[in-house]
């Protein structure tokens, strides 16, 4: 896995995003794009209820709370993700998927992503 660097994001700043995500979260856009039902990383159906907003770079990682950075998601894949950046994201699924591969049995196990570095 390639090394990512990253400045430090204070608690004053997370806490400010957190905040505009609980604002975003009251709009209409919000809304209808949880009203779709579909996750945006597994692609699974699910009652907008049950979908969470997952910051796609996420908020410890210099995140931002902005329309171009946030999308519906299931709370597997949210508690899967969590702090991971896209290219991560990605390479996790892949380390899934051969391991799936290679134990023949077709579903992915379930398992903590790695670390970033």
């Amino acid at each position: 896995m390639e090394e990512f660097h990253f400045l430090p994001v204070s608690e004053e700043e997370i806490e400010r995003e957190r905040y505009r995500a609980r604002e975003l979260r009251r709009t209409q856009w919000w809304k209808n794009r949880r009203a779709t039902g579909l996750c945006h990383y597994c692609e699974g159906r699910f009652p907008a209820r049950e979908l969470t907003m997952d910051h796609v770079v996420p908020l410890v990682r210099g995140g931002k709370t902005t329309k171009s950075n946030v999308v519906p998601c299931c709370k597997e894949c949210n508690d899967q993700k969590k702090y991971l950046l896209p290219l991560e994201w990605e390479e996790y699924l892949e380390h899934l998927r051969q391991q799936s591969a290679n134990d023949g049995s077709g579903t992915p196990p379930k398992a903590d992503p790695p670390l970033p570095c």
